[in-house]
Parts: C-alpha cells; sequence; structure tokens
C-alpha cells in the first residue's frame, strides 16, 4: 500500500507541478481529484498552493484596475506609437499660425550658423529655402569647385616635373569620374544639414517664401508669422542682357557636365571664369574668357594677376580684354559668337558659353515691398548691426545684405553669427571684416588681404611696398613652378601690414597667417621673430616681410 500511494503521490505531485504551470484553475482542479484518490499529502499540498497564488493575483488585480483585453493593448500601443510619430512630425513641421522667434530665408551657411545659434538659446526657430539644404557654396561654388581643381593640379604639376624626373605621358582627366568625385562630397550635404538641424530643434521647411506683411510671409501658400526674421537668400547669377542669352550656362550647369567640350568660352573677367578655364584647360579643352574692361580680376593686385594671366596662356588659356559679347546663335554643332572689340565684331564659334559675369543678390521673388524692407541691386539695406534700416523685425546677412564685406562664405557666416546675437541680446554689434583674406583658386592660386596698394595711398599710408619675385625660393623650385610672386604693403609709422597680396602654390594657407597678423596687429618685427617648421612654405614669410 505504502508504495502505491507513493507511486501515486509522486505522479499526482507532477501533475499538480504542470498544473502549477498552466494556471489556477487546472491546479485546484489536479489538486481536487488527487485528494480523492486519496493521495492526500500531495494533493493538500497543491489546493493549498493554489489557494495561496490565487489570492495573491486577486490583491495585484485589485491595485492595478481590471485586465485589458489584447485588443486594447495593442490599441494603446498604437496610441503611443502615433503620438510619438505626430511628435516627430510636429518638429519638423510647426504650427503655421504658431508665431516663431525666429525664421531664416535660405539654407545656406549665413541661414544654418543663425538658425543654430538662435535655437541653442531656447528660441523657436524655423528656416526654410526653395532649393536643397546647404547653399552656394557647399553644393554649386566653393567646395564642389575645389574637388574639380585637384584633377587640375595633378596634371600641371606632373607637366612641371617633366624632365624632373617625372614622365607625364599618358596622364589625364577622365571627366565623368572627377565628377563622380565631386558627387560624392555634394549629393549627402542637404540629408545631413536638414537632418543636423532637426536634431537640434530647428523646424525644416521647403518652399518658396514670399513676404504678405511686416511680420508674416507665406510658404508655397501657407501662412507663417515669426518676431523676427533673417533674410540669407544669397546671390544668383547676374541677368544679361544679350541677344541668345539664353543658351548660356552658369556655375552650377558647369560642376554638373557629363563631359566637357573642347571649345568653352566664359563670359565675365571674375572669380567663376579664372577658376573654371583653369580647371578646363587641365582636362584638355581651349577656354577663352572675355571680359569687358581692360583688367580682369579687378579685386586682385593688377602687378599679380599679369603674372596670372601669362602663365594662364602658357597652359592654353586665352584672355581678351575690353571685349563685349554682343549676340549667341545656337548652329547645329555649337554656337556663334558676336564679339566686339574696339569697335569691330568678329564671329568665334564655341560648343559651350558660360555665366562668369557675376551675380546679384537673390530677393526679387520675397515680395520685399510687403513688408516695408528696402533693398536695392546691393542688397536689403541694413545698418552695420545688419538690421533693416526699414523694418526692425528683419536682419540680413551674406550675399543678400548690402555691406562691407566680401561676398564670401567665412563672411557670411560671420555675419549670421553677429545678426543672431543681436536678435537674441536686442544689441548693435557690427561685424569685424578685418584681416579677412580671400583666394582665386587658380593654378597657382592667387591671394589678397587688406588694402590694395592704391588704396593704402589714397588713404594716405606711409607706405613700404615690398616686392618679391619668389619663383626661385626653394618651395617653388621643389615643385617646378615658375610663376610666384609676394607684395606686403607696410605701414611704416606702426611696422604693420595693411595688406598683402600673394600668387604661387600653397600660398592660400600663408595669406591665412597674414591674416591673423592684421586682425591682431602684430608688426613685421613680431611675425619675423616666429620660427617656422622648415622647409615649409610657410617658413618663406619672413623672408617676403
Amino acid at each position: 500500500m505504502r508504495g502505491r500511494i507513493s507511486t501515486v503521490g509522486v505522479t499526482g505531485a507532477l501533475v499538480g507541478a504542470l498544473g502549477l504551470c498552466c494556471g489556477i484553475p487546472v491546479l485546484l482542479a489536479l489538486g481536487s481529484l488527487g485528494a480523492l484518490a486519496g493521495i492526500t499529502w500531495g494533493s493538500w499540498l497543491l489546493i493549498a498552493l493554489g489557494l495561496v497564488t490565487l489570492a495573491f493575483r486577486i490583491r495585484r488585480r485589485h491595485a492595478r484596475g481590471p485586465r485589458s483585453l489584447p485588443h486594447a493593448s495593442c490599441a494603446r500601443h498604437t496610441t503611443k506609437t502615433s503620438t510619438l510619430s505626430q511628435t516627430r512630425t510636429q518638429e519638423r513641421t510647426p504650427d503655421m499660425a504658431k508665431n516663431h522667434d525666429l525664421i531664416a530665408i535660405g539654407a545656406g551657411m549665413a541661414g544654418v550658423s543663425a538658425a543654430t545659434k538662435c535655437v541653442a538659446q531656447g528660441w523657436d526657430v524655423a528656416i526654410v529655402d526653395a532649393l536643397p539644404y546647404g547653399g552656394t557654396c557647399a553644393l554649386r561654388g566653393c567646395d564642389p569647385k575645389k574637388i574639380l581643381r585637384r584633377g587640375a593640379e595633378i596634371i600641371d604639376s606632373a607637366r612641371l616635373m617633366r624632365g624632373k624626373g617625372i614622365d607625364e605621358g599618358g596622364l589625364s582627366i577622365n571627366w565623368a569620374d572627377l565628377i563622380k568625385h565631386k558627387h560624392g562630397f555634394t549629393d549627402p550635404v542637404p540629408r545631413s544639414m536638414e537632418d543636423n538641424l532637426a536634431r537640434h530643434g530647428v523646424h525644416t521647411l521647403h518652399g518658396q517664401a514670399r513676404f504678405t506683411g511686416s511680420n508674416r510671409l507665406e510658404i508655397d501658400g501657407r501662412p507663417y508669422q515669426a518676431t523676427h526674421f533673417l533674410i540669407a537668400t544669397g546671390a544668383r547669377p547676374r541677368p544679361l542682357d544679350v541677344p541668345g542669352h539664353e543658351h548660356l550656362i552658369d556655375s552650377t550647369d558647369f560642376l554638373n557636365l557629363e563631359a566637357l567640350p573642347p571649345r568653352i568660352l566664359f563670359v565675365g573677367g571674375g572669380f567663376i571664369s579664372f577658376e573654371f578655364a583653369h580647371i578646363a584647360a587641365r582636362a584638355g579643352a581651349r577656354p577663352v574668357i572675355v571680359d569687358r574692361g581692360p583688367r580682369p580680376l579687378k579685386a586682385f593686385d593688377p602687378d599679380l594677376v599679369e603674372l596670372l594671366v601669362a602663365r594662364g596662356a602658357d597652359s592654353g588659356i586665352e584672355v581678351q580684354r575690353s571685349t563685349a559679347i554682343t549676340g549667341i546663335t545656337k548652329t547645329g554643332g555649337g554656337y556663334h559668337v558676336s564679339l566686339d572689340h574696339s569697335g569691330q565684331t568678329t564671329t568665334r564659334e564655341f560648343d559651350l558659353v558660360v555665366h562668369g559675369a557675376g551675380r546679384t543678390p537673390e530677393l526679387a521673388s520675397l515680395d520685399l515691398d510687403a513688408a516695408g524692407v528696402a533693398w536695392d541691386e546691393h542688397g536689403v539695406n541694413v545698418a552695420g548691426h545688419l538690421q533693416s534700416t526699414t523694418n526692425p523685425a528683419v536682419y540680413a546677412a551674406g550675399d543678400a545684405a548690402d555691406t562691407p564685406g566680401m561676398p564670401l562664405t567665412p563672411v557670411a557666416v560671420s555675419e549670421g553669427k553677429v545678426a543672431a546675437s543681436n536678435m537674441l541680446k536686442d544689441t548693435t554689434t557690427v561685424p569685424d571684416y578685418a584681416g579677412i583674406p580671400t583666394a582665386v583658386f587658380t593654378i597657382p592660386e592667387l591671394t589678397r588681404v587688406g588694402m590694395l596698394e592704391h588704396e593704402a595711398h589714397e588713404a594716405g599710408l606711409d607706405l613700404d611696398v615690398r616686392y618679391q619675385d619668389t619663383s626661385g625660393w626653394y618651395s617653388n623650385y621643389r615643385t617646378g613652378e615658375t610663376t610666384a610672386a609676394a607684395k606686403v604693403l607696410i605701414d611704416r609709422s606702426t611696422d604693420q601690414i595693411v595688406g598683402a597680396h600673394l600668387l604661387g602654390p600653397e600660398y592660400g594657407e600663408l595669406i591665412n597667417t597674414i591674416g591673423l597678423a592684421i586682425k591682431l596687429g602684430l608688426t613685421t618685427r613680431q611675425l619675423k621673430s616666429a620660427t617656422a617648421a622648415y622647409p615649409t612654405v610657410g617658413s618663406e614669410l619672413a623672408a617676403m616681410l
């Protein structure tokens, strides 16, 4: 009997354990059946355990409230997910009836720098652009241009070393691959920039903005309002009143060319034409630059410009001065371009005509008159602290503002930050434009910081002009460069540099040091006392002084 009870008892205990796993009702039922079979010790244990567990669950359920049905639980989860999604959408797309602290118009470097500065201080900020985020410099200007220039640098460097240990035979630019390399940088920029703004809490909008009042605007017909506005829309190619002007392509189009034709005409004698012509020449094209005036690159030292023009001619770049385009006609194989030089008209044929004749502020589509904002062909009329002279709610920065600053990305960034600070603090700080360098990235590059020579003379300074032909100096001899020079303007009364003009490889880096010296008011004696790494281009600065 004891053996039978032990065997049945063990079996009952195992079955009871299964009941424990299956739930309280099964556990109690199995325990009761065991008790009826006479397996008292195991069965009563299971019944007691089931009652204790039941009491515990009743108490916990009472504390939590009624248990939700499975579909209700799913509905609660769905509602939570939907709310989170809605919140994220609201972070990117603000309430149109809401009054924002700032709306920045233009998602280039000026607009982005101001937006991030203001949102960091707790402001409700929105930014809008009709074009992909990133602005001209990152997408259609400085950055992609210099990526293409890298290919030209390699070709030119190899040619300079001909007969000096380098045989450049067969070396050439694959234009399609070079453009693909450029796209590897530019294509991710818009998404990356917009996502970064959103992470910081800036509402990112898309569309064409148009003012409808002093503190209201529409974006593709949707109304928005704000306490402050920053106009940072940049610039666009200057319209040309020439018959056939519709056949011109602009700098954006050039940077996206899938193939480079051999005969290219660049209209205008500024940055764009010279930089693109130097790239095209090394890529196998025969570029021609046409300039209306007698001297191209008028913002740079005339002596160094002449050296650059001669260097370009050696590379196959033709520059026609005092020449105007009077008409462009499309033909089966390209374009007939009529040129007027001193009253004499000639016609030449090209495969491509590129607009490089300057840029103008991109403001016409904003309907600024509706907001009472004064503006002209130079930009929004602003006081020194970048606030509109006619609408205190509006500020402007970069190429869209009429300021003493040069049309450069670093200037736009600086102005964007100063405008943001003035809006946040209600102050009237004026940007500091001292010591800001600029460069034309031809091959070699032409750079400038501070005054031109004639400007220094007109200012009545006791000027010491220190000019050096640096083509034979070590850094240039090493690379085979035959054209390089430096002109440094020094005020004798203070021993400070008031202007510097450099033409040569890597001088775009050297000009930054001189710009810093001008900004900090360092003397030439202080600069010469510094010990530079040697041999480097920077180590030659002391000799230039």
